[in-house]
């Protein structure tokens, strides 16, 4: 029994378009297929071809493009049964995509359509052509493995600490004599106003760059300085807090928010948990899963314990776009704050690397008994900081050997006690065995 995967001419939208089209690395042209045919019918073994695949890629969001793929390839199912082949299978891969925004459109991180409509289209196309060539309707497989396994897996993620934008007074008085584009930065600072929020915006810029200049050619004192660089800020805080008055925010004004956010700083990697926020932009589903009671009244960006500046996420979900901030709450000392990415059973885990050694994550499986009861299936440790040094060729046993010999060279030159030296190799054993995360 033997299948035969086309290459077809549909290309698709999204974000692995390169699956599909005449130029993917996988499938058969036309010509390659009917070399295949004549290859089988010499060998007498036509009838040993049962099965049609293709493939457009993962997570196609526009349905129109899915169906004009299985348009195209029933002609090759119908071809192949009129060349003889016994055929019966009919693959339509993978590409279900998954509504990572809920905008219900072709946006690359959603779909236009539901499996209901998918499944209708599929069968509607192969059973028209499979009609009109009076031939036996397929068996229809599909590898729709994202949009299977995608909704089982939640990355919840504990918030350790925050960097808060927050406005410093302004001196009142700063003193004479004051650089020309110091005095215009005050002047725009004081007429700032719903009806020239643009204008103050772009003369903000300005004036800030002549300061810096200015500053960097020996021009002004850093006190005058340190004054610019305050009423800068004051003039973009007072300008976002008047855009809701705006009913068109100019496009330049858009990106207020991500200036003026908080960072808040979350216990895991972005490479090792969400790799495709980071390498391809994909967006999925995140928000805070404590004092959902309580309205937030922050606006941040999330960062990642790695010390690489990718390692940060700032496009998230919106009504009609993408923004470049989350609401949170203000951190409460001592209280716990819990943050969580749902959607991440596609890929996440498998794709996920060792970069600056942040390891595998803990693991519990949940499931819902009968009567809506949660039960704890099985909960499975993540790396610890040896297993991951293990796995870049440093062995946990030898380390310690090591250790402890420089522990004792300490102990006989008398830099540290008997004690010290047990409380010392105890703590690095500690370490070794710990989680690759912030433990508290």
């Amino acid at each position: 029994r033997m299948g035969i995967r086309v290459k077809l001419s549909s290309r698709v939208g999204g974000k692995w378009s390169e699956s599909g089209g005449e130029r993917s690395v996988f499938g058969l042209t036309p010509s390659q297929v009917i070399d295949v045919v004549d290859s089988l019918r010499d060998a007498q073994m036509l009838d040993c071809l049962e099965l049609l695949h293709y493939h457009l890629g993962s997570q196609v969001p526009n349905i129109r493009e899915i169906r004009d793929a299985v348009k195209e390839a029933s002609r090759f199912y119908v071809g192949l049964v009129k060349e003889g082949a016994r055929m019966g299978i009919f693959d339509i891969g993978g590409g279900l995509a998954i509504d990572y925004d809920g905008s219900h459109t072709n946006f690359a991180s959603s779909a236009n359509y539901d499996i209901s409509e998918y499944c209708a289209d599929v069968i509607e196309g192969i059973m028209t052509a499979c009609n009109e060539a009076e031939i036996p309707h397929p068996a229809v497989i599909s590898e729709s493995g994202r949009a299977l396994i995608g909704y089982y897996s939640v990355l919840v993620i504990n918030v350790l600490d925050a960097a808060i934008y927050e406005e410093k007074e302004c001196p009142e008085n700063i003193p004479e004599p004051r650089p020309e584009a110091l005095e215009n930065m005050m002047y725009v600072a004081r007429t700032l106003s719903l009806k020239n929020l643009q204008e103050s915006f772009n003369d903000a810029l300005y004036y800030r760059e002549e300061i810096q200049k200015a500053f960097k050619h020996g021009d002004i004192t850093l006190r005058q300085h340190a004054a610019a660089d305050c009423l800068f800020w004051h003039i973009l805080t007072r300008i976002r807090e008047l855009l809701p008055g705006l009913k068109i925010v100019p496009k330049d004004l858009l990106g207020l928010d991500a200036l003026l956010a908080d960072v808040y700083y979350c216990n895991f990697s972005v490479f090792q948990s969400l790799p495709d926020a980071w390498a391809i932009d994909q967006l999925f589903p995140i928000m805070p899963i404590h004092r959902l009671t309580e309205k937030p009244t922050r606006m941040a960006c999330l960062s990642d314990i790695t010390c690489d500046c990718d390692g940060r996420i700032d496009k998230f979900i919106d009504q009609h776009d993408v923004k470049s901030v989350l609401p949170v709450h203000a951190l409460r000392k001592g209280e716990p704050y819990m943050l969580a990415a749902f959607l991440v059973g596609a890929y996440q885990e498998t794709l996920g690397d060792l970069h600056n050694l942040f390891g595998d994550t803990n693991v519990v499986s949940v499931q819902v008994d009968e009567d809506g009861e949660i039960e704890y299936v099985q909960e499975l440790q993540g790396d610890s900081v040896g297993d991951v040094l293990s796995y870049v060729e440093y062995r946990p046993e030898r380390l310690m050997e090591q250790f402890r010999a420089l522990a004792e060279e300490a102990v006989k030159a008398k830099r540290i006690t008997p004690a010290e030296r047990r409380e010392i190799l105890a703590a690095y054993d500690n370490g070794l065995r710990g989680y690759t995360y912030f433990e508290q």
